[in-house]
């Protein structure tokens, strides 16, 4: 027990209700329509190219880090909403949370919304597969953020937002401006203009 009498470990059954919502999660997204794997029918590791129908399709690509990075906040808010519950009830709370947003991301009005606001002209949702990585980054971000101290998040997460600014023109931030409140200036400069 840490101070304040708060569990900071993870135990089992935590993990194993995780691995339950993520099941979930991945039986609704598969009922709704996505595809488990890249319709191109390979499995990647890695996959670079943004403007691609393989973007959101493999195991990571340039929008894993935001999905690290809500590990990271996911982590701070229920530190600051809940900081007297266990570590793992927290972490079940995150990858509740981040099922939901791959669900309701996933959705065919979210997915026209990112196809007319933003620069993902191509995208037409996730791929089952890289929903469930999506949720593994952020319990990465979320155990990283739990093991290290505020500032070293703090510093990660900036890192990381203007990595994929300066490589990709896009990130967590401005992901989430287009969506909410397109910009057309915004968009201008994501399409190179």
């Amino acid at each position: 027990m840490s101070p304040g009498g708060t569990d900071r470990r993870v135990k089992l059954w935590h993990l194993v209700l995780c691995a339950a919502i993520v099941a979930v999660m991945a039986a609704i997204l598969l009922a709704m329509g996505r595809v488990p794997i890249c319709a191109c029918g390979t499995i990647k590791l890695w996959h670079g190219t943004v403007a691609s129908s393989e973007n959101s399709q493999h195991l990571s690509d340039w929008y894993s880090p935001s999905h690290f990075i809500h590990g990271l906040l996911f982590y701070a808010g229920f530190w600051w909403l809940a900081r007297r519950h266990p570590m793992g009830l927290r972490l079940v709370g995150a990858v509740l949370i981040e099922a939901i947003w791959e669900l309701t991301e996933n959705t065919d009005a979210v997915i026209q919304r990112y196809r007319e606001a933003t620069i993902a002209l191509d995208y037409f949702g996730d791929s089952v597969l890289n929903s469930v990585s999506d949720v593994a980054f952020m319990m990465v971000g979320f155990a990283f953020a739990s093991r290290l101290p505020v500032f070293v998040s703090v510093a990660v997460a900036l890192g990381l937002e203007i990595l994929t600014a300066v490589l990709i023109r896009d990130n967590l931030t401005l992901n989430v401006l287009m969506l909410l409140y397109p910009l057309d200036a915004v968009r201008a400069w994501q399409g190179g203009l």
